[in-house]
């Protein structure tokens, strides 16, 4: 990688009970990239994401922000750390009770001293980039499955994070749908220079979206490459998921010369 690594996992392990699932993870994140992690499900994608919120510790290891190891620091310097993340969950984790409008603002009331007045500002700014507008007073169960992803990913941007995390944003939505979001993504990301990290199963679609994609297997890392390295590795493991993913035969623009 030529850029600077944001996020950096060093031999991380995470057991439970006998069940061994992390066996010396290796991974460096990219500032303003974004880093695609792959694998077959049980594989512990979605583990290394709670590592690096700081969510988990790991048995051994280092999980590194800028530098800083996530598991060494206090509590109220964790806090400091996670102001720079934020994450748009599987089920887009809106709180049914509440109002779009007041699931975009919780993070400004609870984390900032900001007024009302500025809270508002904010908040309709990020749901216009989502597409949301007029949608303040309804509820997410008024809202189709790609309104709730993009609401889920409005309240993920409405600290204006560093870094974004991606569990499975596609799941339960049609293919229209998770263009739609991917749409989403890529402009948001190309207009904020947000740094992403998705955990997907949906190949070869989210390698469009990729900078690097790294696929976890065995509890280890095989690899953090580019898409086009990705789809022509020599490493069995990776040869073997693409071929079960995109089937034996694909094109590619190394492969094509272009």
């Amino acid at each position: 990688m030529n850029t600077k690594t944001i996020i950096q996992l060093i031999d991380v392990f995470k057991s439970f009970g006998s069940q061994q699932v992390l066996k010396g993870v290796n991974l460096p994140i990219a500032e303003g990239k974004t880093t695609v992690i792959v694998g077959g499900s049980g594989q512990g994608k979605s583990l290394i994401i709670k590592h690096i919120l700081g969510l988990m510790k790991p048995d051994s290891g280092k999980v590194l922000f800028d530098s800083r190891e996530i598991n060494k620091v206090s509590k109220k310097e964790l806090m400091e750390i996670r102001m720079n993340f934020g994450v748009l969950f599987q089920n887009a984790a809106l709180f049914d009770s509440m109002t779009v409008f007041d699931n975009v603002a919780l993070p400004l009331r609870e984390r900032t001293k900001k007024s009302e007045e500025e809270i508002m500002n904010i908040v309709h700014e990020k749901l216009s980039m989502m597409d949301l507008e007029g949608s303040d007073d309804k509820y997410p169960a008024q809202l189709s499955g790609g309104m709730r992803k993009r609401a889920g990913l409005a309240r993920a941007l409405v600290l204006n994070p560093k870094i974004i995390f991606f569990d499975e944003p596609t799941t339960g939505l049609d293919a229209a749908k998770s263009n739609e979001i991917y749409r989403v993504f890529f402009k948001t990301q190309a207009q904020l220079k947000y740094t992403s990290v998705i955990v997907s199963h949906d190949v070869p679609k989210i390698l469009k979206l990729a900078d690097y994609v790294a696929l976890l297997h065995g509890g280890v890392v095989q690899g953090c490459l580019t898409p086009e390295e990705f789809q022509l590795s020599d490493n069995p493991l990776v040869k073997e998921y693409v071929e079960t993913t995109m089937g034996s035969l694909y094109s590619s623009e190394m492969e094509e010369g272009i």
